[in-house]
């Protein structure tokens, strides 16, 4: 279903002289490109307050503006592991806007983001990816009567030493191993035990 589009004032000066013309409401609609409801609900308004401006909107006024809400999405994209606090904080120190913790959510929540658990990925050096390439294109064109003559083998690693706590990355769907939502580790940093 495509987003809703919000009629202009001119539109909606257009479709009440086209109703008033005795053009369908559908026809109305589909001239427009917006739903037949849309149309119905304008023309009910019209009738019941004699204009087509939209009626005036109650509620809590937002605290940040559409640039204070850049900075929060520039940020969090900068420093992907960054807390909503610490974007609190540095929204504040720079704009001096006061928000809580639940705005800056909110806020990344529009933009896509969502707080997620990182991918824990290994740090790779030059020399790793080369010998992981060189591996590859030597494998590549294995037939299955090849493989059958490998051996793999279950093994598990337990670390010895716990995590270092939970740690969060803001991110969009399908960014799971973007650069900056990775959480590279050191290769057994603390030590492990290997079990085959």
């Amino acid at each position: 279903m495509p987003p809703r589009r919000k009629l202009s004032d001119l539109d909606r000066g257009r479709a009440i002289g086209w109703l008033q013309d005795s053009v369908a409401a559908r026809q109305v609609a589909q001239r427009l490109a917006v739903a037949p409801s849309v149309i119905i609900r304008l023309k009910q308004r019209f009738h019941a307050t004699g204009r087509v401006q939209e009626r005036q909107r109650y509620g809590r006024p937002r605290v940040t503006t559409q640039r204070e809400d850049r900075f929060i999405q520039r940020q969090a994209m900068q420093q992907r592991m960054a807390t909503a606090d610490n974007i609190r904080q540095r929204l504040q120190a720079t704009t001096n806007t006061v928000v809580g913790g639940q705005t800056i959510r909110n806020r990344l929540h529009n933009f896509g983001l969502r707080a997620r658990r990182p991918v824990r990925g290994t740090t790779l050096t030059a020399n790793h990816r080369a010998a992981r390439r060189a591996w590859y294109t030597q494998h590549v064109r294995w037939q299955s009567q090849q493989w059958a003559q490998v051996l793999f083998t279950d093994e598990s690693r337990f670390c010895l030493e716990p995590a270092d706590g939970r740690i969060i990355v803001w991110r969009r769907r399908g960014e799971r191993f973007a650069e900056g939502a990775v959480l590279e580790r050191q290769r057994f940093g603390g030590g492990s035990v290997m079990v085959w």
